[in-house]
């Protein structure tokens, strides 16, 4: 499962992200309707789904903030809002590498991308590592 930031929404990026991957894409407001989500009580929203990847242009709040946990992970495109659109290729992309491939790799790590690295640490670790 894919869960999109509420900054995220009115993209349609769900649509294109649709094309090529075979789970469930929502956006974090259907988590918790009629009710603003903080940023703190994103980590229990997470847990409570099964093994979900967040998706979010708010670096700032997440990167090296949000705890690393076995139940989800999350990834923070260093993107300005102008290029959101980016986003459906560059998660494809980053879903190649075989750290990200599945769904059970992928648990456990906080990945920032940016224009040219990916970084990205664990629950087990939070020194940075670099893609290559």
């Amino acid at each position: 499962m894919i869960v999109l930031d509420e900054q995220l929404l009115g993209r349609n990026l769900h649509i294109e992200m649709a094309r090529w991957y075979p789970g469930a894409i929502i956006y974090v407001s259907s988590l918790r309707p009629n009710s603003v989500i903080k940023d703190e009580a994103l980590p229990t929203l997470l847990r409570e789904q099964n093994q979900p990847t967040f998706v979010t242009i708010n670096e700032t709040d997440f990167w090296q903030r949000i705890p690393a946990s076995e139940s989800y992970c999350v990834v923070c495109f260093a993107l300005t809002d102008a290029r959101v659109r980016e986003i459906p290729q560059r998660l494809r992309a980053l879903l190649e590498y075989p750290e990200f491939r599945t769904k059970a790799a992928r648990m456990g790590k906080i990945v920032r991308v940016a224009e040219r690295e990916i970084v990205y640490y664990t629950i087990q670790d939070r020194t940075p590592r670099r893609l290559e």
